[in-house]
């Protein structure tokens, strides 16, 4: 009889997720050598290899290919098992994982994390910020269990709940700010400043300004607004921003803020689970306290903002 246990799984998960013994034994908090040999076990209890090793990294064979979609469905229905637990007896209690994307989580995380602190005490919040792509994987494979991203993602096993919509602003340098604001046409021949491939946000500017995403442009890239901003109040360009990135993103910076001319550029952010979690009922409870503290945070965004018309 085999005799595989759950840390097997979540070790095995770890290692096939990653790739590589260092990444997946930090993740699982325990040495390379002690992960080596749970998984040198796991091989002899199968028979049969489940990876090849290479100097740099590793691969998965058939076995564990199909091993590794196997693991995954076992930990993600063990995961719901608990949270039927915890939805038995009232309150949210225990783990909660909610991943954000990067253009919302530095200025709606910390109003959510003290939103949701207050009303569930008993909650054990785990944030996680990742581009949209890499947070529904992880929803899916049930390592996170919720995301805040922007909306539609069109994913039938999701709900999605709509949070709070606003617009993109126009940042420029500050000698710029009595120039006239140029429509979407205009930006198109003006050095704009976009974040790197992945971000959802970039795909919004570029749809925006009728850009072809694939088109070599005289442009730069950043890994985060803050960089992009700084960059225009070096004079290197221009660059789109959410309106709730206002506050915290030119503080700082030598540049003028100003709202586009109609129609003006919009997204919606909300916030996405499962529907097959068993906590789904009180997830939806948890994305009305999230859109108090977005709508708290949108108006606080905008105040003492000098925003050109």
């Amino acid at each position: 009889m085999i005799n595989i246990s759950m840390r097997h799984l979540r070790y095995f998960e770890a290692l096939a997720r990653h790739g590589h013994f260092g990444r997946a034994a930090e993740s699982c908090a325990i040495s390379q050598p002690a992960l080596s040999l749970q998984m040198k076990e796991l091989e002899e209890m199968l028979g049969a290899p489940l990876l090849e090793r290479g100097p740099r990294q590793i691969r998965l064979t058939s076995l564990g290919e199909a091993f590794a979609a196997r693991a995954r469905d076992i930990l993600r229905a063990v995961d719901e098992l608990g949270a039927l637990a915890r939805a038995s007896h009232g309150p949210l209690l225990g783990r909660f994982r909610i991943g954000v994307i990067p253009t919302v989580a530095p200025y709606l995380l910390p109003m959510v994390i003290k939103s949701l602190a207050a009303r569930y005490p008993g909650l054990d919040l785990r944030p996680r910020e990742a581009v949209t792509r890499k947070l529904l994987a992880d929803l899916a494979d049930g390592r996170l269990d919720a995301a805040i991203v922007a909306l539609p993602v069109s994913e039938p096993s999701l709900i999605e709940q709509p949070l709070l919509s606003e617009e993109f602003v126009l940042v420029r340098p500050q000698e710029d700010a009595d120039r006239p604001v140029p429509h979407a046409e205009s930006l198109r021949e003006m050095r704009l400043l976009l974040l790197e491939e992945g971000h959802c946000f970039r795909d919004q500017a570029i749809s925006f300004c009728a850009m072809s995403s694939s088109a070599p442009r005289d442009l730069m890239e950043g890994s985060s607004l803050s960089t992009l901003v700084q960059m225009v109040g070096a004079g290197i360009g221009i660059t789109l921003i959410p309106q709730m990135a206002i506050a915290i993103e030119t503080r700082s910076a030598s540049v003028a803020v100003a709202r586009l001319p109609s129609p003006q550029p919009t997204r919606t952010i909300g916030m996405v689970w499962r529907r097959s979690s068993p906590l789904a009922d009180q997830f939806g409870h948890l994305a009305a306290i999230v859109r108090e503290a977005a709508t708290a945070q949108a108006v606080q965004a905008t105040q003492g903002a000098a925003v050109q018309d």
